[in-house]
């Protein structure tokens, strides 16, 4: 994967964060504050917790780091999936995002 290809899916999987926090916001109580900086978006719950996505260019992954732990993901085969076990980036987050706001919650790429 070039570098170019890298940040195409990478800049889709950000945005798909971002437009499913307002939708969610929208339509649930979770209050989901999410701030982008640059490649990194952090998502705030109320009681203060948080998941950090950040985007790790040279490596050509995606680094999720919630309650539970620490993800990093690759591209393959058309989807963002983790390094170590078979789980989609999509979704770790919808089941660390639930857990943290305190009501079930859906992520998914756009």
């Amino acid at each position: 994967m070039t570098d170019l290809e890298f940040m195409d899916h990478a800049e889709a999987l950000l945005k798909a964060v971002e437009l499913t926090c307002d939708a969610l916001n929208d339509t649930t109580e979770a209050d989901i504050d999410a701030q982008r900086s640059g490649g990194m978006i952090t998502l705030s719950f109320p009681g203060r917790s948080q998941i950090v996505i950040n985007l790790q260019k040279p490596l050509h992954e995606v680094w999720l780091a919630t309650r539970s732990g620490g993800y990093h993901y690759r591209w393959v085969d058309g989807a963002w999936r983790d390094t170590k076990s078979p789980t989609l980036f999509f979704d770790q987050l919808t089941q660390d995002a639930s857990a943290q706001a305190g009501q079930p919650l859906h992520f998914a790429p756009a």
